[in-house]
C-alpha cells in the first residue's frame, strides 16, 4: 500500500512544443502538426500536436513514417530558445508554492508540496491553481497528477489529457493500479510490455499476484521496481536540482532486428534524437556509449571516451558505427538500440537533470 504521508504532484504540458508553435502561429492551430526535422532530411518527430497523434503520429518516429501517415502534416522547425524560456516561466510558478520540485523535462516536473509554501491543506488546490497560472501566464494548458508518491502522480496526470487533473487517493491506489494495463504503466515499455502478456500479465492485478523472485528471474533488476509499483509503492523522492550525468535515446523493436543494415539505418535515427536532446539543453558529452539487447534479453554496452567534445550529428554516428562494428552478433536477433552520451559539458549542469539513462 502506497505512504499515505506524501503529496506529490506531477505537472507535465500538452504537446509542449507543437502547443507552443500552434500558439505563436495561428495558422497552425487545430492542424496535424509535428516539431522536428523533414523526411528530407531523414528527420524524427520530437514533438506531435495532438491532431497529428490521432494519425497514429508520436515522438522519436521517423519524420517519413509521419508524412506517410498523414500527408499533409505540417512540420514546424524547433525553436528550443523559446521552449527553454517558457519552461522557465512554468518553473518559476512552481516556486510561489514549493522549493522541491525536480524537472523531468523541459515540460515535465514533479512537485512535493506536503508543506507549501502558501500553507494550501491540500494538494490539488495547489495543483489547480497552478495549472490556472500557467494557462493565465503562457497561454498554454498543461495536465496535473496529485497522489501520495511519484509513479502514482505520474499515472495520474495522464489519465485526463489533455488539460486535465486527476487525483488518487490513497485508498483508491490499489484497485486503480490493479485495473491498469501493464503497458500503461509508467516504466513499462512496449517490448517489456510485450514479454508480460506471453508470461500472462495483462494487468497491474495480474502483475501483483507474481512473486519478487519471479520477476527478477525474467526482468532482472527492473523486477523489483515492477513488484513494487503493483501494488502502488514507489520510495523515491523528488530530487530539486539533480545533476544530470547521462543522455541518451534507444529503440525497442516490435520484431527483433537481424541484419546489420537493418541496425545501423535504426542508429542514425537514435543519433539524430540523442542529437535533438542534446541541442535542446545546448550541451555535449566525451563518453558514448552503445547499449546493443540480444533477443535472449543479454544485453551489452560499448564505450569510447574521446578527448573533445563529441556533440556533432557526423560524430556520433561514427563513433557508434565504429563500436557497432567491433560487436559480434553471433546470428543473434538484436531488441533494442541504444546510444548515451556521458561526461557532459554543460556550465548549468547542476540546474539540469537526467534525461535518459542507461
Amino acid at each position: 500500500m502506497a505512504n499515505q504521508s506524501k503529496k506529490i504532484i506531477h505537472v507535465d504540458m500538452d504537446a509542449f512544443y507543437a502547443s507552443v508553435e500552434q500558439r505563436d502561429y495561428p495558422e497552425y492551430r487545430g492542424k496535424p502538426l509535428v516539431v522536428g526535422s523533414s523526411p528530407e532530411k531523414r528527420g524524427v518527430v520530437a514533438a506531435a500536436s495532438y491532431e497529428a497523434r490521432k494519425f497514429g503520429i508520436h515522438s522519436a518516429m521517423a519524420s517519413r513514417m509521419a508524412i506517410a501517415r498523414c500527408p499533409h502534416l505540417i512540420f514546424a522547425v524547433p525553436r528550443f530558445e523559446v521552449y527553454r524560456g517558457i519552461s522557465k516561466q512554468i518553473h518559476a510558478i512552481f516556486e510561489r508554492y514549493t522549493d522541491s520540485f525536480e524537472p523531468v523535462a523541459l515540460d515535465e516536473a514533479y512537485l512535493d508540496v506536503t508543506e507549501n509554501k502558501l500553507g494550501l491543506p491540500y494538494a490539488f488546490t495547489v495543483a489547480k491553481q497552478i495549472r490556472t497560472a500557467i494557462f493565465q501566464e503562457t497561454n498554454l494548458t498543461a495536465s496535473a497528477g496529485v497522489s501520495v508518491n511519484k509513479f502514482l502522480a505520474k499515472m495520474a496526470s495522464g489519465k485526463n489529457k489533455p488539460n486535465g487533473l486527476t487525483v488518487i487517493l490513497p485508498e483508491d491506489a490499489e484497485a486503480f493500479v490493479e485495473a491498469l494495463p501493464v503497458e500503461k504503466f509508467h516504466g513499462i515499455g512496449y517490448v517489456t510490455a510485450a514479454k508480460m502478456h506471453e508470461l500472462g500479465i495483462r494487468t497491474g492485478s495480474d502483475l501483483k499476484l507474481r512473486s519478487l523472485t519471479e520477476l527478477t528471474q525474467h526482468f532482472g533488476k527492473a523486477g523489483n521496481y515492477y513488484y513494487k509499483i503493483a501494488r502502488g509503492q514507489d520510495d523515491r523522492a523528488v530530487e530539486p536540482n539533480r545533476i544530470r550525468k547521462s543522455i541518451g535515446a534507444e529503440t525497442s523493436f516490435a520484431e527483433d532486428l537481424s541484419d546489420r543494415i537493418s541496425m545501423l539505418l535504426e542508429l542514425e535515427q537514435i543519433a539524430q534524437t540523442l542529437k535533438q536532446r542534446l541541442d535542446r539543453h545546448q550541451t555535449s558529452g566525451r563518453t558514448l556509449t552503445l547499449k546493443v539487447k540480444f533477443s535472449d534479453y543479454q544485453q551489452i554496452t560499448r564505450s569510447r571516451t574521446e578527448t573533445a567534445p563529441i556533440g556533432e550529428l557526423n560524430d556520433i554516428v561514427n563513433i557508434t558505427k565504429a563500436l557497432f562494428g567491433a560487436i559480434a552478433l553471433e546470428d543473434r536477433g538484436v531488441r533494442l538500440l541504444g546510444i548515451a552520451l556521458s561526461n557532459l559539458d554543460n556550465s548549468e549542469t547542476s540546474q539540469l537533470i537526467q534525461l535518459s539513462l542507461f
